[in-house]
């Protein structure tokens, strides 16, 4: 299962996305990736994240810069 993709413009304003996520934006649906595809890319460093505890947020601004946003 996959997130209904997601448009940079609707996370400018905030400061961290989880990798993957339901229902809510995520990286991975700014990205069009699936779950499994966020979560790889994160593990090989190629998705930038901060652990925080159990969870995995990606950067806004990171991600933004990744994507040619900024």
């Amino acid at each position: 299962m996959s997130a209904t993709a997601t448009p940079l413009a609707d996370i400018r304003h905030l400061a961290s996305l989880p990798v993957w996520h339901r229902t809510a934006p995520s990286a991975a649906s700014v990205m069009g990736l699936s779950r499994d595809s966020a979560y790889q890319a994160a593990a090989a460093g190629e998705l930038p994240v901060i652990r925080v505890g159990r969870l995995l947020r990606v950067p806004v601004p990171a991600l933004r810069r990744m994507l040619g946003d900024i």
